[in-house]
């Protein structure tokens, strides 16, 4: 529907709203929705918010597996692709015209206008089951953190020798609590504050985390580690093959975010251009996540060495000083509140909005009910829909979280499954169909070659995560996991 055509248009919560004609309004973009307000610095925090996670935390095993040559080298060409590959999807936000085009509001639409056809269907399958299982991921990871608080507290009244031993359940069922209050919040470009919340957190457990490493070198006085990572003998040949392989899921978990980067790019104003703020955020998300990424991992191995933990806070490397570990923990329960919800937002958008398609007059779907908040706020649309379908879906992920408590497997099979489709082969064949670039040109081989080579790297990643998960589940009860 354009301005020019009617007055009126219809907003994401379903109301209609008065526009005034089209010719440049104060209060609205060209697409008749309210003018976005978010810069460079927001979509960076959105960034570092998904990207600064718990990902982090599992990057000093990684690089115990692959040692000190691969494990750095494989870090900074993730690193790369994933800036590439970025770069190229911030161009297809727009179809056209990088200014003036059509919007493609999401990750979906901007499949649908440049490849269109059954991709578009294996694109939105493959996006929102990650989605769905970062969701899962980070349930685990908030309630071993939740745990380790509790468990460092144990160990500095009872020692180091005590067991300790803590079920995760009661934490993920907390979380579950948290995460159905946060997740009324209506939309994407309503959560920024959350983000820049959760972003502050990530650079403090990172930097705590970053901190103890360091320390724990100088204490001891040896920077641990081989070149090679871990040696045959404390692991079997096969075991060290799968690790590897696994320690690229998890690399490649660290770095993923493109599959929400054109819904954080929707909420970014004009002018410049929404490609070109997109572009710088990308620039400086990549290069603080790198650099913390490298101190993280490399530090931790350094104060490990083969021993290092699958999570360097939680797999107690470290016992002291306690009261700094409970506010790193604590930071990463804080940040991973917010995580879960610029990752799910788009998901809960996706059913609502193919909700209230398929059926306009339902009044449980589209009605919003407008609740009075105390202290001068303007009310809360509250949506019966919204309110019960975000609800089922943070329970079914708190339960199956509950049911798989495998932190580093699932962290690397996510990574792995999310990594090729997602942030490498869907950005480079939209942008070869946007830019009409020919086939078998040296442009076409040069982004399939990178393309094919990401394709290896994943299947070999999802192989060793899946080989890890099967090694769990031989001593694994369903609701019964402690640490």
């Amino acid at each position: 529907m354009k301005m020019g055509e009617n007055n009126a248009v219809m907003k994401n919560n379903h109301q209609v709203v008065d526009l005034p004609p089209q010719g440049g309004s104060k209060c609205f973009d060209d697409d008749g929705r309210l003018k976005r307000t978010g810069n460079v610095w927001t979509a960076s925090a959105h960034i570092i918010t998904a990207v600064i996670g718990s990902g982090v935390l599992s990057l000093a095993w990684a690089i115990a597996q692959l040692g000190w040559i691969a494990g750095p080298i494989m870090m900074f060409l993730f690193s790369f692709v994933i800036y590439y590959t970025s770069c190229l999807l911030a161009e297809c936000y727009r179809t056209g015209d990088p200014v003036t085009g059509k919007r493609n509001y999401t990750y979906m639409e901007a499949v649908q206008a440049n490849l269109g056809g059954a991709k578009v269907k294996i694109c939105g399958i493959v996006q929102y089951l990650n989605l769905f299982g970062v969701a899962i991921g980070y349930t685990i990871a908030a309630s071993i953190s939740m745990m380790a608080i509790k468990r460092s507290n144990c160990f500095h009244e009872e020692g180091g020798d005590s067991p300790c031993h803590i079920s995760s359940n009661s934490f993920m069922i907390m979380f579950g609590i948290t995460e159905i209050f946060f997740s009324q919040i209506p939309d994407f470009d309503q959560i920024w504050w959350l983000s820049i919340v959760a972003a502050v957190m990530s650079f403090t457990y990172s930097t705590i985390g970053l901190g103890l490493g360091i320390g724990k070198v100088i204490v001891t006085g040896k920077f641990r580690g081989s070149l090679t990572g871990i040696s045959i003998g404390a692991v079997t040949q096969t075991q060290k093959i799968w690790r590897s392989f696994q320690a690229l899921g998890d690399i490649a978990f660290a770095y993923s975010y493109s599959i929400i980067l054109i819904e954080i790019q929707d909420t970014v104003k004009s002018p410049p251009s929404e490609e070109k703020t997109m572009k710088k955020a990308t620039l400086i998300s990549v290069i603080v996540t790198t650099a913390f990424y490298m101190m993280c991992g490399c530090m931790g191995y350094a104060a490990f060495g083969d021993n290092s933990p699958g999570n360097l806070l939680t797999g107690f490397g470290f016992y002291n000083p306690y009261w700094l570990l409970d506010i790193a923990n604590a930071a990463i329960v804080i940040h991973l509140v917010g995580a879960y919800q610029v990752y799910c937002q788009p998901l809960f958008a996706f059913i609502e909005k193919w909700a209230a398609e398929k059926w306009p007059k339902s009044q449980f779907i589209n009605k919003s009910i407008q609740v009075p908040l105390p202290g001068g706020f303007r009310p809360y649309n509250l949506n019966l829909f919204r309110l019960v379908w975000r609800t089922a879906f943070v329970i079914v992920t708190t339960v199956i979280s509950m049911l798989l408590p495998f932190f580093n497997d699932v962290v690397g099979l996510l990574g792995a499954l999310g990594f090729w489709p997602l942030t490498v082969y869907f950005p480079v064949e939209m942008y070869i169909a946007q830019k009409k670039i020919p086939k078998w040109s040296t442009r076409w081989l040069s982004l399939q070659t990178l393309s094919l080579a990401c394709l290896i790297i994943s299947i070999a990643a999802a192989a060793g995560s899946i080989a890890g998960v099967v090694l769990d589940l031989k001593t694994y009860r369903p609701f019964k996991t402690s640490y």
